[in-house]
C-alpha cells in the first residue's frame, strides 16, 4: 500500500525528475557523480525522484553492465542521508517481460521505493490483455505508476480500453503521459475520467515537448449525466533532470496558475521557451537520437558529470546538437541554474572532481 503522505503528495502534484546515469570515460559507473546528481535534485527542492527509468538508460539492466540494483541503491542511500520528508516520492523504473518486471518490483519494494514506473516498451509481442496481467503481477508487489512511452523511443500505441482497464486495477495510483501526442494524451485522460477508480489516479505529464501547457490544462469529459474534470497535476520528466533548481521555481508558479481562471500570456511564452530548450536537449529534429546524450551534456557542462558518455555506443549527440544546446543556453538565460550549481558543487562532489563551470559546453 502507498503511504498516506506519499499518496497526498502524489495527488497534489509533485516535481519528479528522471535521474540520469553518470559514467566515466571507460563506461563504468561514476559513483561520485551519481551521488552528486541525487544531492543536486534534493537540494533543488524536488518532490521526488524516478530512478532506473529511460533517462537512467535501459541498458543498466544488461548483464554486461548489471547496474540496475546499484543505481537504485545509491539514490536511496542519498535520499535517506538527506532526511527528506515522508511525502518525498521515490519511484523505481520497472520494465521487461513479466519475470524481469516482478524481480525489479520486488527489489525496489525491498529497498524502500514507493512506486514502480511500469514501462510497456519493448514488449511488442504482448497483447494488451497480457500487458494488463503483467501489471496485476507487479501491482501485487508494489504500487504502480503507469507509463505511456512515446513510440519514437521504444513505446507503443495503446487503446482507450487498455487505459480504462489499467486504471481500474487495484494498487495503480498514477499514470505518466508521455506519448508526445495531444490526441493520445487526451484519450488517456478521457479513459481515466471514465474509470471506476478515476478519482484515485493522479495524472503526470511526461510530454517534455508540452510541459507547461499540460500542467495548465483542465480536461473536461461527460460521463453519463455528469461532467468530469481532470488535471495533470505534476510531472515526471527527463527534461527536469537539467536546469532543475530553476524548473522547480517555475513549477511552483505554474501550480499557482493551475488554480486560477485566467492564465497570463507570459506563461504561454514560457511554455514555448521550455519546449524550444527541450528540442535542443532531446534532439527533436533528429528523432530524439541524442536525447540521453543531450541531457548528459548539459550536466557535464555544469560539472555534475565528467562527460556525456552512455552505455550504448549509439547514444551520442547528433552532428548539429551541440550548436542547438549552445543556442538555447544563450537564448534563455532565465531558465538555467548554472549559478546555483556552481555555488554547490563543492558540497556535492569531492574537491578533486570540481571542474570549471561550462568546461564541457564548448
Amino acid at each position: 500500500m502507498l503511504s498516506s503522505a506519499v499518496k497526498k503528495a502524489l495527488h497534489e502534484g509533485a516535481f519528479i525528475p528522471a535521474h540520469p546515469l553518470a559514467l566515466s570515460s571507460n563506461k563504468e559507473l561514476d559513483e561520485a557523480s551519481q551521488r552528486a546528481l541525487t544531492r543536486y535534485y534534493i537540494d533543488s527542492g524536488v518532490g521526488g525522484l524516478a530512478v532506473g527509468v529511460h533517462t537512467t538508460q535501459f541498458e543498466i539492466r544488461d548483464p554486461r553492465f548489471d547496474l540496475y540494483e546499484k543505481v537504485l541503491t545509491l539514490a536511496m542511500e542519498e535520499i535517506q542521508n538527506a532526511n527528506v520528508p515522508d511525502s518525498f516520492i521515490k519511484v523505481a523504473g520497472i520494465c521487461g517481460p513479466v519475470e524481469q518486471a516482478v524481480k525489479e518490483a520486488q527489489f525496489s519494494k525491498e529497498i524502500g521505493y514507493d512506486l514502480g514506473l511500469l514501462s510497456m516498451g519493448g514488449l511488442g509481442s504482448y497483447t494488451e490483455e497480457e500487458l494488463l496481467e503483467r501489471t496485476r503481477r507487479v501491482a501485487a508487489i508494489i504500487p504502480v505508476f503507469g507509463f505511456y512511452l512515446q513510440p519514437a523511443v521504444g513505446g507503443r500505441v495503446l487503446s482507450y480500453e487498455f487505459w480504462r482497464t489499467f486504471t481500474e486495477l487495484p494498487n495503480v495510483y498514477a499514470v505518466k503521459l508521455a506519448p508526445f501526442d495531444r490526441y493520445l494524451t487526451s484519450e488517456v485522460v478521457r479513459a481515466v475520467c471514465h474509470s471506476k477508480r478515476g478519482d484515485e489516479i493522479a495524472l503526470y505529464t511526461g510530454n517534455d515537448d508540452n510541459i507547461v501547457n499540460d500542467l495548465l490544462t483542465t480536461y473536461r469529459f461527460r460521463t453519463g449525466d455528469r461532467v468530469k474534470e481532470k488535471k495533470i497535476v505534476g510531472g515526471l520528466l527527463g527534461h527536469w533532470s537539467v536546469w532543475t533548481k530553476r524548473a522547480v521555481e517555475l513549477f511552483k508558479e505554474i501550480k499557482h496558475w493551475q488554480l486560477q481562471d485566467a492564465i497570463p500570456q507570459r506563461m504561454l511564452t514560457l511554455a514555448q521557451e521550455i519546449t524550444d530548450a527541450n528540442g535542443a536537449f532531446f534532439d527533436a529534429r533528429n528523432g530524439f537520437k541524442g536525447s540521453i546524450a543531450g541531457i548528459n551534456q548539459v550536466l557535464a557542462g555544469q560539472g555534475l558529470m565528467q562527460g556525456r558518455w552512455c552505455l550504448s555506443d549509439k547514444e551520442e549527440l547528433s552532428p548539429d546538437q551541440m550548436q542547438e544546446i549552445n543556442r538555447v543556453y544563450k537564448a534563455y538565460p532565465h531558465l538555467h541554474d548554472d549559478d546555483f550549481v556552481k555555488r554547490n558543487l563543492s558540497k556535492w562532489l569531492p574537491p578533486e572532481r570540481i571542474v570549471a563551470e561550462g568546461a564541457e559546453r564548448t
